[in-house]
């Protein structure tokens, strides 16, 4: 049984927002548009709830990171232009994703700051949340953040926590694994150029357009370390989530009109 509302892979370059746009809004126009188009698809969901894989939350090392404070707020400047969001937590959601995974072995931490519960109960919303969630309903959310010093296996392991928790409620839940490719497309960037940054994109774009998300666990660690990507684990959590023979994928697009690549990907029920 097909556990989610709605799930998708999106970027979160922070231009992708049009109110961070600024003055060149056609840089990264075709991404917009596809973004667009899933946020459409997820409200047509109606979820009750986001759960959303970002790799810039909170890290703990060694550890996912699961919130589980009463809201989250942040913003993101681009152009010398501010975008704020705030969201409520789905506590319930979280709570049963940090105890599903301790059950199972999984690293795993809850995050809360400030009191246990109340308006002081809050944390930061990191970028990789605030972009695709832009173009999301507003809906309570979940925010969770791999540990690149966790094995590549065990994020298909949370995947499959998610999938349970997901089954196992009342709640329509949406799912969103927030990810930027590789990011040394472009010299002028801050990693600078390697020719593998096209390399490990064209492998994605191929696994992603034929169901093989899980072929991403066997990477080449070279070819990650050479061309920066910070989406293969949340991908992998994804994965574990959704099971190949569960997956119906729509691509969207691919671009890569800076220094990294951004790819829009939408799956629903086979």
């Amino acid at each position: 049984m097909y556990p989610f509302a709605y799930a998708c892979i999106t970027p979160h370059g922070g231009e992708i927002v049009p109110e961070l746009a600024g003055d060149n809004p056609e840089r990264m126009q075709e991404t917009r548009k596809s973004m667009e188009v899933l946020g459409d698809r997820m409200k047509a969901a109606y979820p009750d709830a986001i759960i959303v894989i970002t790799p810039h939350g909170t890290r703990i090392n060694g550890q996912f990171s699961v919130t589980e404070c009463e809201t989250v707020s942040g913003f993101w400047q681009e152009n010398n232009l501010t975008y704020h969001m705030e969201r409520k937590i789905d506590r319930e959601i979280a709570g049963s994703i940090v105890a599903s995974a301790k059950e199972t072995g999984l690293p795993v931490g809850g995050l809360n700051f400030g009191t246990a519960s109340g308006p002081l109960s809050s944390l930061p919303l990191d970028w990789g949340a605030i972009v695709p969630l832009r173009f999301m309903p507003a809906v309570p959310v979940v925010i969770i953040t791999p540990s690149r010093e966790v094995s590549l296996d065990k994020n298909l392991e949370l995947g499959k926590i998610l999938r349970r928790v997901a089954r196992e409620s009342n709640k329509r839940i949406g799912l969103i694994a927030s990810c930027d490719w590789s990011h040394t497309h472009n010299p002028d960037g801050p990693y600078g150029f390697h020719h593998a940054a096209k390399e490990l994109d064209e492998k994605v774009i191929g696994l992603v357009k034929s169901n093989q998300l899980e072929e991403m666990a066997d990477f080449d660690s070279k070819l990650i370390e050479d061309a920066k990507p910070d989406g293969i684990w949340q991908t992998l959590i994804l994965a574990g989530a959704i099971p190949y023979e569960e997956r119906k994928v729509t691509f969207l697009s691919y671009e890569a009109p800076t220094y990294f690549g951004l790819l829009c990907a939408g799956y629903e029920k086979e």
